[in-house]
């Protein structure tokens, strides 16, 4: 990545092809590096002849965003066809769906297709932002809005988990599960995770917005004012005001300097399936696609109006049944945002993890200014042994106990704000049972 940045700003094509160097995986026979050595660097053969991301997770991530640049600057269609192929075992198979990457403690690595486990997860911190970086590059090569949807759900979940909500402790790995073991320190040895933290946070007005020959993508959504100019030199500001993540409605002001023809291009995520879009008070001609940027060309005066509206329904997640972990469980996302239990939450509980999901659907929202740092708070029924599983033999036979259970309300949380009331029992994988109606 610093060598194609090197390139881009010095116009010195020894520095690109030194990074091509680097992909061709010749270091190998001067470094005299081992087979095991080559999985885990992620280096020490070419690049091109990859067909899996493995090894550890953050040198694969940012090996792959290298390799994307290096694709941005030469074109060589080798490059592209090989990070497609990256992406696609990527994100089919070893993804958790907080967006966080790199399954195994051993090696900091990628395990096999499938290997996601909950409560054993390593996730790091920086695997995530790896994972995030790579998107984005993805999403520069082709204006693809999958690439953002991606970016989007490990910024909110996997990498903002990462630091605790006072910024003054860290997740070095991220669980899915965890019986109450401290997670957050104010340092590690290796710093690597708290500094990535901080620069990507500060990075991020520059996610926000993208531009090519033919307009403004709006990639990422948050209250901001941006000033920028089209690659024509056409000056333009967009005010956008909104509460997102919270809520689902975004409100674009668009300002020219002079009555400009453009497209503005919104980003409708994967997840909003009913969305409606505004311009001037009038529904848009085109219909929103979910998973696809929609674009808006006019000639645009200043003062002109978008209104965006996302479609923020709670949804019930299920794994691939490939992911025996998670089999008869299911993830609560609404909007971008992953949810969790976390056991402060739960007081009527005896164990966590004695609590089951019932129902569809249905559930309650409240915005809670009070509570961690203001979040939107999700209610639902559930059901909870009368008593502890743990006092249930190991295994017996089927059908041979029924058991007993007394109804509750669970209360659901955002991923990213867990453990920061201190360490506590937590999971975002939750057993489930559909009610029939």
């Amino acid at each position: 990545m610093a060598l194609v940045e090197l390139y881009r700003t010095t116009g010195n094509r020894a520095d690109l092809e030194l990074a091509g160097y680097l992909l061709s995986g010749v270091e190998r026979e001067r470094l005299k590096l081992s087979d095991s050595q080559v999985t885990y660097m992620f280096s020490g053969k070419p690049f091109t002849s990859r067909t899996e991301v493995e090894g550890h997770a953050v040198r694969a991530m940012y090996a792959s965003s290298g390799a994307t640049d290096y694709y941005l600057e030469t074109g060589d269609p080798a490059y592209w066809k090989t990070l497609n192929r990256l992406w696609d075992d990527l994100t089919s198979s070893k993804m958790y769906i907080t967006g966080g990457v790199g399954s195994r403690a051993s090696g900091e690595a990628f395990g096999v297709s499938y290997e996601l486990p909950n409560q054993q997860a390593y996730g790091e911190s920086c695997a995530a932002i790896a994972n995030l970086m790579f998107n984005w590059r993805m999403l520069m090569a082709t204006a693809e809005s999958r690439y953002a949807d991606v970016m989007e759900r490990a910024l909110y979940n996997g990498i903002n988990s990462g630091m605790s909500l006072d910024g003054t402790t860290y997740c070095y790995r991220n669980p899915l599960e965890s019986t109450g073991e401290k997670i957050r320190n104010p340092w590690y040895e290796t710093t690597c995770c708290p500094p990535n933290l901080e620069r990507t946070f500060a990075a991020l007005p520059g996610y926000m917005y993208a531009v090519n020959e033919k307009g403004i993508y709006a990639n990422l959504y948050h209250a901001s004012d941006m000033s920028w100019h089209l690659p024509g030199g056409e000056a333009l500001q967009i005010v956008e005001r909104t509460e997102y993540p919270w809520q689902g409605a975004i409100h674009f002001t668009v300002n020219p300097a002079r009555t400009l023809e453009t497209s503005v291009f919104l980003r409708i995520p994967g997840w909003s399936t009913g969305t409606t879009v505004l311009v001037n008070g009038k529904a848009w001609s085109a219909a929103p696609v979910a998973g696809h940027y929609l674009e808006i060309h006019r000639a645009w005066k200043t003062g002109d109006r978008i209104d965006l509206n996302l479609d923020m329904r709670t949804r019930l997640m299920t794994a691939n049944p490939l992911l025996r972990e998670d089999a008869g469980r299911v993830a609560v996302e609404r909007g971008p945002i992953v949810y969790c239990l976390e056991s402060a939450d739960q007081p009527m509980l005896p164990s966590l993890f004695d609590a089951v999901l019932s129902g569809g659907e249905d559930f309650q929202m409240q915005y809670r200014a009070d509570l961690l740092g203001g979040l939107m708070e999700l209610r639902h029924t559930g059901v909870v042994s009368a008593k502890s599983a743990a006092s249930e033999p190991l295994y017996r036979e089927l059908g041979a106990t029924s058991r007993a259970t007394r109804p509750v309300t669970l209360t659901f949380i955002p991923y990213y704000a867990w453990a920061n009331r201190g360490p506590l029992p937590m999971e975002v994988w939750v057993p489930y049972q559909r009610v029939e109606r």
